[in-house]
This record gives C-alpha cells, sequence and structure tokens, in this order.
C-alpha cells in the first residue's frame, strides 16, 4: 500500500513539473513560420486569439487584383519582430497539434499578436480570443490596412474550403 501511495505522489509530482514548465515564458530569437505562428528555440508557437491568412491564400486589393496575403502577413510579421529582439511567449495552453499558444512580446514591450490584428495582417479571431483584438480589428478595418485594404477570405474559413470541411470559426 505505501508503495502505491510513494508512485502516487511521484506521479503528481511529475506532471506538476510538466506543466510548471509547459507555463514558463519561451523567449529568444524568433522565426516566422507564417503569419501567426513562429519559432523560438525550436519550439513552434501559435499566436493566441488571431488568424492570419495561410502562406497559399491570396487577398483582393481594393481595384480587384490579387495578391498573396499570406505571405505578405508573414514577411511584416518578420519585419516587425526583427526591429526589436528577442521576442518573449507567454504560454496560454498547448493545441490540438501539441503547439505551445501564447501571447508574444518583443524586447521593448510591443505585444505581437495585438500588431498583427491592428496592421491588418491577421483577424481577432473571437472563438479564442473572446474579443481582445476588437477594437485593434476595427482599427485596421477603419484605415483599410492589410486585409482590410480589399476582400479577403477569413482564413479559417479558407482552410476549411480547401480541406472541403465545415468551417468551425
Amino acid at each position: 500500500m505505501n508503495s502505491h501511495r510513494s508512485i502516487g505522489v511521484t506521479l503528481a509530482l511529475l506532471l506538476f513539473a510538466h506543466f510548471a514548465f509547459a507555463a514558463d515564458p519561451i523567449t529568444g530569437r524568433a522565426t516566422v513560420i507564417d503569419g501567426d505562428t513562429i519559432e523560438i528555440r525550436g519550439e513552434r508557437i501559435r499566436l493566441h486569439g488571431v488568424d492570419a491568412p495561410e502562406s497559399w491564400q491570396k487577398c483582393e486589393n481594393a481595384d480587384g487584383s490579387s495578391y498573396q496575403c499570406g505571405r505578405e502577413a508573414a514577411q511584416e510579421l518578420d519585419r516587425f519582430l526583427a526591429e526589436s529582439r528577442p521576442v518573449r511567449c507567454q504560454f496560454v495552453q498547448r493545441d490540438r497539434y501539441k503547439r505551445f499558444v501564447g501571447v508574444c512580446f518583443r524586447a521593448d514591450g510591443r505585444d505581437v499578436n495585438h500588431w498583427l490584428v491592428e496592421s491588418g495582417n491577421a483577424v481577432d479571431w473571437t472563438r479564442y480570443s473572446n474579443g481582445v483584438y476588437a477594437n485593434a480589428q476595427e482599427l485596421a478595418r477603419s484605415h483599410r490596412a492589410g486585409i482590410w485594404r480589399g476582400n479577403f477570405e477569413l482564413p479559417c474559413n479558407a482552410r476549411a474550403s480547401r480541406a472541403k470541411r465545415e468551417a468551425s470559426c
């Protein structure tokens, strides 16, 4: 009986250590994977509460011409991060792909997630953000910044359409 109790205590301590470690911030030089995912020291980080166009996604300018908005979002994010390094990401959760999901900040304190929405390079994904970036999105929309300069399909709808499944956004 006593050995079962110590195994239980050991497992509880290991689980606690795992979750405590997972909650630690990650800091370092960020590499941009796409418009809403970066990598720091080998850890993929999905930016919480925002949804950027996919790297293959196209959007329309006001004149109806198309452009690679997903590629543009990733390039703009890379430029923004390069202005003030390193990046620090606070843990929010792990997603279904086991990626770290977090809110990230540049060395100068600027909120990366907020900037993505405010600059029009991502939308406020209210399903996860609970509207935290709604004001930033309205500002981007009113200034016709980034994807708001023309027509675009919400990234979650574009992913669903490409996968031929129902959107869950």
